[in-house]
């Protein structure tokens, strides 16, 4: 895969690809040509069969601080304030973030340092992830008069309402330990085995079927915004559909024949 100057591409031979946000000097905000790369990388892997685990990871001593506020301030200057060029930016970023759930790929954020107001949405609009211990997170939008809205809809799909809040309303760091506490990250390790405990869930991912893995994603994000009875109605119509698949056959038979399955992803 061809690497870019702000966003790198790596696809090794487990079908592991790791997508490496580089903007170091705007510690890796999330910019027009980004937001961009990050849209455009997502579409790819989704539909590259070679691809069966994403990693999200970045360069610096940040994994992502939000919005490029000098951007958004240089937006201002249009006829309307602004408004147009907002609104654009907003369903960009938003388009991004949906396209990391409606992937059919797991994705793993692996972060170091800071990941701050759509820094932080990034991090729960993955799948899973796993920090460094000395990582930070925060929503601080009420810092500066902006609402961090727009994380906040990935935040609290994540955690709890009130720690969503607290995040929210009070704009604090939340270090790695908590943020694991609440369940905004699956975990927190020392950094110099962050990449090793990045890889070792991505190995794991990834030697699964990715036709289930894929049928899995979906059904869980679809199933969590209906009532109980909406969401057991949806799952067994999923998992009937799940039993009839090669896989699920060749899989339950490797079982009971004790012996590994060979997946054709179908």
């Amino acid at each position: 895969m061809q690497n870019g100057n702000i966003l790198l591409r790596d696809l090794d031979d487990d079908g592991i690809l790791r997508l490496t946000l580089n903007d170091i000097g705007r510690r890796n905000a999330l910019s027009e040509a980004m937001l961009a790369e990050l849209d455009a990388a997502f579409a790819d892997a989704g539909s590259d069969a070679a691809v069966r685990v994403i990693i999200l990871a970045a360069n610096g001593p940040a994994f992502c601080a939000g919005h490029n506020l000098k951007e958004m301030t240089a937006g201002r200057a249009g006829p309307d304030g602004g408004r147009a060029y907002f609104t654009k930016v907003m369903a960009q970023c938003s388009g991004v973030m949906q396209g990391i759930v409606n992937c059919p790929k797991p994705v793993i954020a692996e972060i170091t340092g800071v990941a701050t107001a759509a820094g932080c949405q990034l991090v729960a609009s993955c799948d899973l992830a796993i920090a460094a211990d000395t990582a930070q997170f925060s929503t601080p939008g009420v810092h500066i008069g902006l609402f961090c809205s727009t994380p906040m809809v990935a935040l609290s799909r994540n955690v709890a309402g009130k720690h969503a809040m607290e995040m929210l309303l009070t704009g604090d760091m939340t270090s790695a330990g908590r943020a694991a506490e609440i369940g905004l990250i699956n975990r927190a390790v020392a950094p110099e085995l962050l990449q090793d405990a990045t890889m070792e869930m991505a190995r794991k991912i990834a030697s699964k079927s990715s036709m289930t893995l894929a049928i899995g994603k979906r059904a869980f994000y679809v199933q969590r915004e209906m009532s109980l009875p909406e969401a057991y109605d949806f799952a067994s119509g999923v998992m009937v559909e799940n039993m009839l698949a090669r896989d699920a056959e060749e899989g339950i038979g490797a079982f009971i024949e004790k012996r590994a399955p060979r997946w054709q992803d179908a």
